[in-house]
């Protein structure tokens, strides 16, 4: 019997050539976005707000949009494909019948998926004549990537951080600025909606919906600038999707199908883009794969209300029909502050109201997921973006289940982004202090 294969790679030449679009396959019509029923119209201004082309795209019922060639060789630029990768190392430690494979997204020159539609997204402003980008960022993986792509097509690019997570992160901000982006900790003094807040408490934390109005009202007010968001959106779910289609191929080639596909999930740019298609498998082709979304108890979105709900703060954006905790809802800092957002992604949380998507919500003291992290990194090496680590502590958990059943699933999930700027996060929720920790106490916290 031949040994497994650890490393499933593609060719350049296979780098896919057109994203998919979920839409036309959907088991039922997405709701539109709507305008509340007192103030201006938000559908409306949406035209002034986003990018044309990928205003387009969101509206668009083709199954498969074409990249652009340029587009392509930016792609290429950025490293993809990518491999998926076999965890042998933690299936043996864990003693598990279940098949793990991981997608590695954290190759990525900026350390995370989030190139994959910052690139597309920069492309197209810069096709249209837009000078600046504008922006919003939460674990700053977004505010980076978007500085990253600004910085290829020769455009300027601004950031709305964070605060909780601006403050804590200093290399990942001098990043950002390395790449020429204009950052600023959210909520702000640039902006009336930061304004407000930030008077009130120049300290206040921020939060993701605080920083999209930030970003959305500086583009508004300068016509040589447009709004890049970063996850929610379908245009940015699709263009996310080059992850999973990659993902497919890389299945095709072993003649492996995945029983599970994990991810975790702030808004949803991730684990769209990692699960849609295969989520398109289970309408077209009849294949009875399960999905699990992995989030925080900080921002349980998927566990919140189905309804109509504005995407930020300040109630800039259209009503979106999505699981909502409520757009102002106050939720309390976490390292894996990506996956704090009080809402879901349109189309995933659809397919979640339909029964297609499990979530689970680990405790925000986030001891749980960094152990189960650290026990990925001393099997397999890689180590993991604080909001990657629930995929991985989900995974593992999942992989944990098949060890007690005797079931040898396969298990597909997505490490979307690397930790290598986020040991202090896992320093401060895992108390250990390398210097001073004994060899045993390390190892406990390891889960050895």
């Amino acid at each position: 019997m031949s040994a497994p294969e650890r490393q499933i790679q593609l060719d350049v030449r296979e780098l896919p050539t057109h994203w998919y679009n979920i839409i036309p396959d959907l088991p039922e019509p997405l709701p539109p976005p709507r305008d509340p029923e007192e103030g201006p119209s938000r559908v409306e201004q949406l035209p002034n707000l986003l990018i044309h082309e990928c205003l387009g795209q969101e509206m668009s019922t083709e199954r498969w949009i074409e990249i652009p060639g340029e587009l392509r060789e930016l792609y290429l630029q950025a490293g993809r494909p990518r491999p998926l990768f076999r965890a042998l190392g933690l299936e043996q430690a864990l003693g598990t019948p279940a098949q793990l494979y991981y997608k590695s997204e954290f190759y990525s020159p900026t350390g995370s998926h989030k190139v994959n539609t910052a690139l597309a997204q920069a492309y197209y402003a810069r096709r249209e004549g837009y000078k600046r980008l504008t922006t919003e960022t939460g674990a700053g993986q977004w505010g980076t990537a978007l500085a990253y792509a600004a910085s290829l097509v020769g455009l300027a690019c601004t950031v709305y951080w964070v605060r909780a997570v601006y403050n804590w992160k200093p290399q990942r901000l001098g990043f950002m600025k390395m790449l020429g982006a204009d950052v600023h900790a959210s909520p702000s003094p640039r902006t009336e909606s930061g304004r407000k807040l930030y008077d009130r408490d120049p300290n206040h934390p921020g939060s993701l919906g605080i920083a999209i109005s930030e970003g959305l009202e500086d583009a508004r007010s300068d016509p040589g600038a447009v709004y890049c968001l970063g996850s929610v959106l379908n245009h940015v779910l699709m263009h996310q999707t080059i992850i999973g289609l990659e993902t497919q191929k890389q299945f095709e080639k072993i003649g492996v199908y995945p029983d599970l596909v994990i991810s975790c999930l702030g808004g949803g740019s991730n684990f769209g883009g990692f699960a849609l298609p295969f989520l398109g498998d289970v309408f077209t082709k009849g294949r009875k794969t399960r999905f699990i979304a992995a989030q925080s108890q900080s921002a349980p979105n998927l566990q919140g209300e189905y309804r109509y709900d504005f995407a930020d703060h300040a109630e800039i954006t259209p009503l979106l029909k999505m699981y909502t905790l409520g757009h102002r809802a106050e939720m309390a800092p976490i390292k894996g502050d990506g996956l704090r957002y009080h809402g879901c992604s349109p189309i995933l949380s659809l397919l979640r109201h339909l029964g297609f998507i499990d979530t689970v919500a680990y405790p925000a003291d986030e001891r749980h997921v960094f152990e189960h992290a650290l026990t990925f990194l001393r099997t397999e090496g890689f180590l993991p973006a604080p909001e990657s680590a629930y995929s991985v502590c989900c995974a593992m958990d999942e992989a944990l289940e098949c060890k007690r059943t005797g079931e040898p699933k396969v298990i597909a999930f997505n490490i979307s982004g690397h930790g290598f700027m986020d040991i202090e996060g896992y320093r401060e929720v895992l108390g250990f202090d390398r210097e001073t920790a004994s060899e045993k106490e390390w190892h406990a916290v390891l889960g050895f």
